[in-house]
């Protein structure tokens, strides 16, 4: 293990992380609400830190293995929940403590956008663009923007890339080179982020609620610069723009790049998986819409075909906005909405949940097995895009379930001890693990009434979501360790 080479590489991300803190210097400069100082403190807190930790090892030049890499991912998205709660702690408005802080952190960095926090609307500009931005910066990844944008990092950056990107196929690449491959991903990401901003302003929002919710959606983030939401928001348009980025962002971000290289959209439908994500999104969105309409939830199709269409939407990508409280919708519906949180967006998103890449492959495995029962004697290959699927993929993917279940079990039981009752239990913990934001029970707006320890343990469920368990449960194991 190159522990010389992950100090290294893990000093100059925080170094390079705490240039995030100048920004929101510049946001408090600009609206005047006097609360510069908080970011300034935590920029030279955190490059101090990053300093100290790169100085010894500043001359190391051996090669990042796979190995090296998962530790240094792993250990920076901790680290990085930490560093992130620096403005937030040392900040007099809002007042938090260190639990809330780093759980606030952590959740916007994940782009879980489950909050502590209350009276958005009073606080200041600056510390709502914050966390507005480290959803942004979280979507794609720092430690891919690492990789795009510091060439001494090229070396091993592949390693990187593949601890760092989720779902279960990471070996593809859209260039030659990784840091091409980084920073293709990148200017794709800006620019839906730019068109997305520039539409929500054209439709009414003030032009830092568009740049802020813009961050949020196309990262699938769902922090809001508002209490109420998106429902802040009056008319339809705010939330149809919103609804169409937010599916662009749990879509494979690949397909957007080849979209703007090749000038076509034939990539995207010949995508099975992106044509499965497209089916599943319409196929719930009808249902919610006609159920809410048949309840009498809305008076007219309009609010239904709005309210459901938004809801799902949000919900499915992870993104966690909210026009309506889909909590106190009648029948089954507050449970399905929160069951597609468990199938998510594509794989190469920036949602969470399992990712409908992996529910394909478990559906076209299922298949076979029923065509084994009938042909015992046939052969089968389970195909994805009409090539075979390496058997290495198929048990990688049902080991991924396996750890998921028996991980949201665990952390399930271990909320409920602390006090919080099972409707909440369980939404809390598939909400964090799916890294999407509202709940039911009593995490339906917010985790203000959840216990510190409890806090903690959705903490955890973020992070194991966001680094899609394997890459933090691999350094628990004495095989990682193992020469």
């Amino acid at each position: 293990m190159n522990f010389a080479v992950v100090q290294r590489i893990l000093g100059l991300l925080l170094m390079l992380f705490s240039l995030t803190m100048l920004p929101p210097v510049v946001v408090s400069l600009l609206f005047d609400d006097g609360n510069w100082q908080p970011f300034v403190d935590a920029f030279m807190i955190v490059l101090a830190a990053g300093f100290i930790i790169w100085w010894p090892s500043r001359r190391v030049r051996r090669e990042l293995r796979l190995r090296d890499a998962f530790i240094v991912v792993a250990a920076f998205w901790v680290v990085l929940g930490f560093a992130g709660a620096v403005p937030l702690l040392v900040a007099e408005n809002p007042s938090m403590d260190f639990t809330d802080a780093v759980f606030e952190s952590v959740s916007g960095f994940t782009t879980s956008g489950a909050t502590v926090l209350v009276g958005l609307d009073s606080l200041p500009k600056s510390i709502l663009y914050y966390r507005q931005q480290i959803n942004w910066f979280g979507g794609m990844g720092i430690v891919i923007l690492a990789v795009a944008l510091v060439p001494v990092l090229g070396v091993g950056g592949m390693s990187l890339y593949k601890a760092e990107t989720p779902g279960p196929i990471k070996d593809e690449k859209l260039t030659p080179r990784i840091t091409q491959t980084a920073k293709a991903l990148w200017l794709v990401y800006v620019g839906l982020t730019a068109a997305c901003a520039i539409c929500l302003w054209a439709a009414g929002m003030s032009a830092f609620d568009a740049i802020g919710h813009s961050f949020s959606a196309l990262s699938t983030g769902g922090f809001s610069t508002h209490d109420a939401s998106i429902a802040h928001f009056d008319g339809a348009v705010i939330p149809l723009v919103l609804t169409v980025f937010m599916y662009l962002g749990g879509a494979n971000f690949a397909l957007h790049f080849l979209l703007f290289r090749n000038r076509n959209a034939r990539s995207y439908l010949r995508d099975s998986e992106f044509r499965v994500y497209t089916i599943i999104v319409l196929s719930i969105s009808a249902f919610v819409v006609v159920m809410l309409k048949v309840t009498g939830t809305y008076p007219g199709w309009g609010g239904a075909l709005l309210h459901g269409l938004f809801q799902t939407v949000s919900m499915q990508t992870s993104t966690g906005f909210q026009t309506s409280p889909f909590a106190t919708w009648p029948t089954a519906l507050p449970v399905l909405i929160m069951l597609t949180t468990f199938v998510g967006g594509c794989a190469g998103s920036t949602s969470g949940g399992i990712k409908v890449l992996r529910w394909v492959l478990v559906g076209k495995q299922a298949s076979r097995e029923i065509k084994r029962l009938v042909h015992p004697s046939g052969e089968f290959a389970v195909k994805l895009r009409g090539k075979p699927v390496p058997p290495r993929v198929i048990d990688a993917v049902w080991g991924y379930f396996t750890m998921y279940l028996v991980l949201f079990g665990l952390l399930m039981l271990l909320l409920m001890l602390t006090g919080v009752d099972q409707v909440t239990a369980w939404s809390a913990i598939a909400t964090c693990m799916n890294n999407t934001g509202p709940g039911l029970g009593a995490v339906t707006h917010n985790f203000t009434t959840m216990p510190e320890a409890g806090i903690w343990i959705c903490t955890l469920a973020m992070l194991l979501g966001r680094l899609e368990i394997f890459t933090l449960v691999i350094l628990f194991t004495p095989t990682f360790w193992r020469k």
